[in-house]
């Protein structure tokens, strides 16, 4: 995974990409990954860094969607109840069973989610994670002792997965490389590139890092750009009308105290209709979710304050130890590519179901969709693809396809366990100078060995792509995480051949950015 590879093969005019994708998250990614796996020649180009938008700031699940079931939306849960199947066998290093409890405080609570988690169960055939069941008051308190016992009448288990979804986003961009295929990052799209009959042969980008404009020829273009899918739209059509709807979910970070034991809770009927997760992760718990609809998408969305108030509040309906902004280690926000509605649906109402728009230009735009049915919105573009371009008919074989790192029986209380068979190659580094073995800071359990890893081998160009997406300091604790920015600046500095202005410059950038994530 080697960035002047890429764009040394990105300005070679001779090359016509049978596929070119726009955006670097979960959708792009997994089209990327689909395309190079059946041997097309295959280039990803993202703007920011990979997964810098929603596919960094999920609720961490791989799931079927307990709550989509009680919409009704039966297809989707089927399918992502397949893909959560699939994930854990392609990507076991990453993706753990999780037990989840759902504790009833009403009399119908217990028969009512035993029932719908067993069609949940039957749902999810061979590929299921392990059996729901109702269990007593006290069975409840024995597996998560700090909940409220008052009104408790008892709980129902099920199980689903979690995940690093950053970590499985680079992952991703290595398997595109190991299949001959390139992706870019800091490498946006500025218009696209269309013949005399208006169809779209190619585009033009810019690469961030020198500042130069490429042109890209291509047989076919994919807009996988999620909540900004729309201003690739407006280059291809400036009348388009708008397609999507960003909807913000925004979650909490606590010390891991406020669950104890090793299961994560499910509050399936807030007061706004939606659903709260309590869920340890890398031995923090992230609470979450929103659902807010904002007038336009960002880069970097913002909590807002009542969002924080009402997850604050929620948490502390059921926690014997209520959480206080004081509590916070980190406060992230990210925004849901919904469809946009065609009546006056509440956001938390539209389905997440994916769909894809070809446009007269022939330019293919995929919306919609989540984290865990990531590898069949891949398959649908490409399939889609090869239909328009006339490409040669291949095969999908991501369904059995090892993603990049697959490790079996990783160990899960080793925080190195996200890198999966790359992580002897970070103790090679650590045996070459034995000093990087030395954690970051005493907080976290990041060691210096891994600024190095990232910077040569995951791409990594900034401070932010570090302690952001190759680790998650930046969202487990915001504040250790400013304390980690000269350590790392400078190393990474070493890596890349920067000089101090950089440092300074990026160590500048970084703190504005990390502000943002913490409570005041």
């Amino acid at each position: 995974m080697n960035r002047e590879v890429a764009i040394k093969n990105l300005t070679n005019t001779e090359i016509f990409w049978d596929i070119v994708v726009i955006g670097g998250g979960a959708t792009g990614l997994g089209t990327a990954v689909d395309a190079a796996s059946r041997g097309f020649k295959t280039l990803l180009l993202e703007k920011h860094d990979f997964a810098k938008g929603t596919s960094s700031r999920s609720t961490k699940l791989v799931h079927g969607g307990v709550r989509y079931l009680a919409q009704g939306d039966i297809s989707l849960v089927l399918e992502a109840l397949k893909e959560r199947g699939l994930m854990m066998q392609n990507v076991p290093h990453l993706v753990q069973n999780q037990k989840f409890v759902i504790p009833n405080y009403k009399w119908w609570g217990g028969p009512f989610y035993t029932i719908g988690l067993k069609m949940y169960d039957m749902m999810a055939g061979k590929l299921g994670l392990g059996p729901s069941e109702h269990i007593s008051k006290e069975e409840v308190m024995d597996i998560i002792p700090n909940l409220v016992e008052e009104d408790l009448r008892g709980g129902v288990i099920y199980h689903d997965g979690k995940f690093d979804d950053s970590r499985l986003a680079i992952n991703l961009a290595q398997t595109v490389f190991d299949h001959g295929g390139y992706a870019i990052n800091y490498c946006g799209v500025t218009g696209l590139i269309k013949d005399e009959e208006g169809l779209v042969t190619g585009l033009q980008c810019y690469d961030v890092e020198t500042g130069k404009s490429h042109v890209v020829k291509a047989k076919t273009v994919v807009n996988a750009t999620g909540v900004f899918v729309d201003s690739i739209l407006k280059m291809d059509d400036p009348k388009r009308k708008k397609m999507v709807v960003p909807s913000q979910g925004i979650h909490i970070v606590l010390n891991r105290e406020f669950i104890k034991g090793d299961a994560s809770i499910m509050i399936p009927n807030t007061s706004d209709g939606r659903v709260l997760f309590a869920i340890p992760w890398h031995n923090k718990v992230v609470v979450g979710t929103t659902d807010t609809l904002m007038e336009e998408p960002t880069d970097e969305p913002r909590a807002l304050e009542e969002e924080i108030e009402f997850i604050l509040e929620t948490a502390a309906d059921y926690l014997t130890k209520s959480p206080k902004r004081k509590d916070v280690l980190s406060v992230f926000a990210g925004l849901r590519p919904l469809a946009a509605p065609e009546d006056d649906k509440e956001t938390k109402e539209i389905s997440r179901s994916h769909k894809i728009v070809i446009s007269l230009s022939g330019l293919i735009t995929i919306i919609g969709g989540k984290w865990t049915t990531y590898r069949q919105m891949g398959e649908d573009c490409v399939n889609k693809a090869i239909l328009l371009a006339g490409l040669p008919e291949r095969p999908c074989i991501t369904s059995t396809l090892p993603i990049h790192g697959f490790r079996k029986n990783v160990n899960f209380k080793d925080h190195l366990y996200v890198y999966g068979s790359d992580t002897n190659k970070i103790q090679v580094i650590v045996s070459k100078n034995p000093e990087l073995k030395e954690r970051i800071h005493p907080n976290l359990p990041y060691i210096k060995a891994e600024i190095v890893w990232a910077a040569r081998s995951e791409m990594a160009r900034t401070v932010e792509d570090f302690l952001a997406r190759r680790t998650r300091a930046l969202f487990l604790d915001a504040r250790t995480s400013l304390a980690m920015t000269k350590t790392v600046a400078e190393i990474m500095a070493m890596e890349l051949g920067r000089d101090k202005k950089w440092i300074e410059e990026q160590m500048k950038v970084y703190n504005a950015l990390a502000a943002g994530y913490l409570l005041s």
